[in-house]
């Protein structure tokens, strides 16, 4: 398929008067319409701007099911803090209609996994919003493994009389599981250049935690507070993680401190109320403070926090709050794609990368922004019936 005549836009800015040819579910080539094949199918898609399909760093999309209540709810295993071992993909609920919904908004991959209730709580997914099958969804998993400090594990567990109650009974947790991985790991090192050492007995915590110890895969990390946040830092340093913080309400309080970590952040939810005390410190312009800094931020839903079908709208937010244009645009596409570890496949429009992109003629950051056009591995997945343009 080719798509003529098109406006694309990319990190470096806007090409005018394009031409993108799709073969499979790849893009397979770019350029200007003076090279652009005559022969195959073809769009004219005169007026419209390509944009690579938008990318939720951060959802819970299909681990909490759309209408059904506390039967769907499947991303909080709150009967133990520490479960590394939970893998967020069977959870996955593909049929949700929270997908239909992130399609019909340009949203093509989202990255999910399990809530923070528990101190760590199992990995996280990337996956396409188009399918009925998670494991045909997939673009990677494990994703990262998510761990939380704050209010959510010490309320959970504290209400019920057991640990953890306190911040500092979730940081010890953390610290003790990672130091039972850690010694779990040295033993299967031993055993492996000895003979005469005996492997350890099998630990699936542990087993789960050797490739973040390795360094092989990153740890996103709720923390709302300010001390929070810090906290999940120091206990990163004192094992070597690799890590990106997750929602980070207070990051711009500290962020000349967080800019010298040289990592990322994950904004959001910024359709928000501070509806407890973690968030009181919550303000919209926080990702252009954050940004303003030199920290790469990416935008986030939560969902079901806000609707997964808000997050261009949430980028619009933080434009109108000051952060620049093509900043919010990267923070839903490039940036998180990077977070993830899947620019090799999403997040820009390039020759190889999947076809997974959306169409608009007017800016996708403000209200009034429906995409005419989503494709999803080179197939045309949505049309939008309100817009007139000629191959809709």
């Amino acid at each position: 398929m080719i798509l003529k005549n098109l406006r694309i836009w990319s990190r470096e800015g806007f090409a005018e008067d394009c031409y993108l040819t799709v073969e499979g579910s790849r893009i397979h080539a770019i350029g200007p319409m003076s090279e652009c094949p005559m022969d195959g199918e073809s769009l004219d898609c005169r007026g419209y701007t390509a944009y690579p399909g938008f990318i939720d760093a951060h959802s819970h999309l299909g681990m909490f099911d759309d209408s059904i209540g506390a039967e769907g709810e499947d991303g909080n295993e709150s009967t133990d803090p520490i479960t590394p071992q939970l893998r967020g993909i069977d959870s996955v609920y593909a049929m949700d209609r929270g997908f239909a919904d992130a399609l019909a908004a340009g949203v093509t991959t989202v990255v999910t996994g399990p809530g923070s209730a528990n101190a760590i709580a199992g990995t996280f997914c990337a996956v396409k919003t188009y399918g009925r099958i998670v494991d045909e969804m997939v673009i990677k998993s494990p994703v990262a493994m998510k761990m939380a400090f704050g209010e959510n594990p010490k309320g959970i567990y504290g209400d019920k009389s057991e640990t953890p109650s306190t911040r500092m009974a979730t940081a010890a947790l953390v610290r003790e599981q990672l130091f039972k991985a850690q010694r779990y790991m040295q033993d299967l090192e031993k055993a492996a250049e000895d003979p005469d050492e005996d492997e350890p007995e099998f630990d699936m915590k542990c087993e789960a935690l050797l490739p973040v110890l390795r360094r092989e895969l990153p740890v996103h990390i709720h923390a709302h507070r300010a001390d929070d946040i810090a906290t999940a830092v120091r206990i990163c340093h004192e094992f070597g993680l690799r890590y990106v913080l997750v929602h980070a309400t207070e990051g711009h309080l500290i962020a000349d401190y967080l800019a010298k970590e040289n990592i990322s952040i994950i904004c959001g939810p910024m359709i928000n109320h501070r509806s407890k005390p973690e968030l009181s410190g919550f303000v919209m312009d926080s990702p252009t403070q954050l940004a303003k800094a030199g920290i790469p931020i990416s935008i986030c839903t939560d969902h079901p926090e806000i609707p997964q079908d808000l997050l261009a709208v949430s980028a619009g937010l933080c434009v109108r709050e000051g952060l620049p244009w093509q900043t919010a645009m990267e923070a839903i596409t490039w940036v998180p794609a990077v977070q993830a570890g899947i620019e090799d496949r999403v997040g820009s429009l390039a020759p190889g990368l999947d076809a997974d992109l959306v169409l608009f003629d007017t800016d996708p950051l403000t209200l009034e922004a429906r995409p005419a056009l989503v494709m999803v591995n080179g197939q045309i997945i949505h049309k939008n019936s309100q817009n007139d343009c000629g191959f809709v």
